[in-house]
């Protein structure tokens, strides 16, 4: 049985000017994700996935239609009250791990609870155990450019979830991995969302790891259509 929805699209439009000519990506779509759910979205380049999870992790603002995060409207909240949410309750991760070179693995992990208000020791505690739950707790004191790549994303997934969000969006998360590397990845991401009940919007190229996702999803004339 399917947890609480944890995030809705409610007849979501986004649409761009190019010149004189109106681009629509996105055409009244509906969509909602649940607790524990992990989806994938599978759909070519330039469908608008990428746009789809800006909306869904408040980056952007629809055009029209309303995205709803457990339960509350955000389409007309302040930016600062959208950037308060973000902090603390979407976690996202990007096909490029974005981790901050100067710092090590546990640093970076520790620095969304650092701004949050959490205490070093707090945040440190927490960074380790995630570091621990990704099976690379050993390359805790190691500086990005001396992790491998599958270990940097395991650091910004364990980064992502750092706050304990209450969703998680990933862009490609292992676009830049070899297969076997992707697989690893993907089974420290998937540990990870059962065992917190997090909701989770994965866009991938991977048929083989779409596959082992609860639902898969696509994106057809601007509407989320099942697959």
């Amino acid at each position: 049985m399917a947890g609480r929805v944890m995030l809705e699209l409610k007849s979501v439009e986004r649409h761009f000017v190019q010149g004189s000519k109106r681009l629509s990506i996105l055409s009244g779509t509906d969509f909602s994700l649940h607790r524990g759910e992990m989806v994938a979205l599978v759909a070519p380049s330039g469908a608008g996935k990428s746009t789809l999870l800006h909306l869904a992790g408040l980056l952007e603002r629809p055009d029209a239609g309303e995205v709803v995060l457990d339960g509350r409207a955000c389409g007309r909240l302040s930016d600062d009250e959208r950037t308060a949410i973000r902090r603390n309750d979407i976690g996202f991760v990007y096909q490029f791990h974005h981790l901050l070179p100067e710092f090590t693995a546990v640093e970076n992990i520790m620095m969304p609870q650092l701004i949050r208000g959490l205490k070093h020791a707090e945040a440190e505690a927490r960074a380790m155990q995630l570091l621990d739950y990704m099976r690379i707790s050993k390359r805790a004191q190691h500086r990005p450019s001396e992790l491998s790549g599958g270990e940097q994303q395991r650091v910004a997934i364990a980064r992502a979830v750092a706050n304990a969000p209450l969703v998680l969006l990933a862009d490609e998360p292992t676009g830049n991995l070899d297969p076997v590397t992707a697989g690893y990845v993907f089974e420290a991401m998937e540990a990870l969302v059962r065992q917190s009940g997090l909701a989770a919007l994965i866009a991938t190229h991977n048929h083989a790891l779409a596959e082992r996702m609860d639902r898969r999803v696509t994106l057809q004339d601007g509407l989320v259509a099942a697959l």
